[in-house]
């Protein structure tokens, strides 16, 4: 097993899910619920977001030779998608996007906006399934996979845990300057899946 693809996918995935970022909604959907309740809605959309992501980890390439999408295609198109993301994180628009949703307080943010699209966006499931393209046909590299996700699910779900602990160590400043430095990482490894999937169309070689 390649150490350097492990720490790669892993980075990906915590970069494009983003835990540290998702801690200040996550405070805003649930503000007022009781610590039982709160625990109870970081835990259904951590689960929630875990299995969607594994679906379309397992199965998205399946669905995307059907439609004759090939692996080279959507890999070159999930780096500009992630690039997208790199964007919005550094320039705060993500943020803002998010922290312009309004939580309901009839409604049940476990499953949306949390679990989707917050936390199992397109973003993220684009990265499942260019990892699980990029682990081949070795089940033992899936497996890895699957159990990265799962660290970043357990990771995000310590996050949410922690929400009112972080909320009072970061502040606005310290919340802002991680999600900055998450972009600068994501921005790098979007523009490597970019050229990786040109690199497999046999356009450029080396």
């Amino acid at each position: 097993m390649d150490s350097a693809f492990l720490i790669t996918a892993f980075a990906t995935l915590f970069v494009v899910i983003d835990p540290p970022g998702l801690v200040p909604l996550f405070i805003a959907l649930t503000q007022g619920m009781d610590p039982g309740h709160r625990r109870a809605m970081a835990r259904r959309a951590c689960l929630i977001a875990a299995a969607l992501l594994l679906i379309f980890g397992l199965f998205g390439e399946v669905i995307l030779n059907f439609i004759g999408i090939s692996m080279p295609a959507f890999r070159i198109a999930g780096g500009i998608l992630l690039f997208l993301t790199a964007l919005d994180m550094l320039f705060e628009r993500r943020t803002q996007r998010r922290e312009g949703q309004q939580p309901d307080p009839d409604h049940d943010p476990s499953v949306f906006p949390l679990a989707t699209p917050l936390i199992a966006g397109p973003g993220a499931i684009a990265t499942m399934i260019l990892l699980m393209g990029q682990a081949g046909e070795a089940w033992s590299a899936k497996l890895a996979v699957i159990l990265l996700l799962a660290a970043i699910m357990l990771v995000t779900f310590l996050f949410f845990r922690a929400s009112p602990l972080l909320e009072r160590l970061l502040g606005r400043t310290g919340t802002v300057v991680i999600t900055r430095l998450l972009g600068m990482l994501l921005a790098a490894l979007s523009v490597q899946f970019v050229i990786d999937g040109v690199r497999q169309t046999g356009l450029i070689t080396g």
